[in-house]
């Protein structure tokens, strides 16, 4: 076996009119994960999904060799489990839920999300606190599927940009077996995480395993950015093409810290991505 093979690099693909449609769109571009979402990310509600689609989905999964443990799903970006608002809280947590349930019906293991936003209008920890509570409630009624805390860049009012921040989220959640943390390359270096230098780089890990601990990691979004470090500002940028710089790139895909988890790209453009996935593949050095 390739020590490539142990780097799983694809891309958040459309579910088109069924999310039986997702391994086809990853395998034509060839990737090795994948990320999708289960319903309309920008409804409150969406219908269940159909039986025969979710009997699609594992068979074509499990015959181009996508396990779950390649597979981030990604929630509503309508969700915010630390909404000061009851309504707005009560129906993210119901919205939540459902996606959570969706992961179950489709095999699925983890379910990636942004942590919340505290708007202004409720202090910081008590929003993070919101956030651990509005996991514990939905892991006490679902089974076997991972809360994945992505990191924000931290425009307007989001949090999870720090690693501390997600540390305190990590503490409130009862059952640590089933929480853990996907990095976004733009959003960490947004918030001011200097990926794009070796002194940088390995600062931002070492610091990643000091406050949340190496064994949380499930996913990176890989992504390059737009805007210059600490920014704060979420725009993605074709790799290669953005202020990160080509050096980040090369050490991430020499790290063996990401092997075995899914690597996704979301960058802007997708008719790329086939080419994007293959120079990912050529950074790795000395494939045996």
């Amino acid at each position: 076996m390739h020590t490539q093979t142990m780097k799983y690099i694809g891309a958040h693909v459309s579910a088109g009119s069924s999310v039986a449609e997702t391994p086809l769109r990853a395998e034509d571009i060839g990737a090795k994960a994948f990320a999708l979402f289960t319903r309309n990310p920008s409804r409150w509600v969406a219908p269940p999904l159909k039986q025969r689609d979710i009997e699609l989905f594992k068979e074509r999964c499990q015959a181009l060799g996508f396990t779950p443990s390649v597979i981030l799903p990604h929630d509503s970006f309508l969700i915010n489990l630390g909404a000061p608002d009851p309504e707005k809280l009560s129906k993210s947590r119901e919205a939540f839920l459902d996606e959570m349930n969706r992961c179950m019906q489709l095999g699925l293991t983890m379910l990636n999300f942004h942590p919340g936003s505290h708007l202004n209008l409720i202090p910081v920890n008590e929003c993070l606190d919101l956030i651990a509570d509005s996991i514990n409630i939905t892991l006490d009624k679902t089974e076997g599927v991972k809360a994945v805390i992505e990191c924000t860049a931290g425009q307007g009012s989001n949090l999870g940009f720090n690693f501390a921040q997600i540390a305190r989220i990590i503490d409130g959640v009862k059952d640590k077996e089933r929480v853990g943390v996907c990095i976004d390359s733009c959003h960490a270096f947004a918030a001011g995480y200097d990926l794009s230098t070796p002194q940088g780089y390995e600062a931002t890990w070492n610091e990643f395993d000091s406050l949340i601990g190496k064994d949380y990691l499930c996913g990176i979004h890989l992504n390059d950015a737009k805007k210059g470090l600490g920014s704060k500002i979420d725009r993605h940028e074709q790799i290669g093409k953005g202020t990160l710089g080509s050096l980040f790139f090369e050490m991430l895909m020499n790290d063996p810290r990401i092997n075995g988890i899914p690597v996704i790209l979301e960058t802007p453009d997708e008719s790329l991505w086939k080419d994007e996935i293959e120079y990912l593949y050529s950074l790795i050095k000395n494939p045996q």
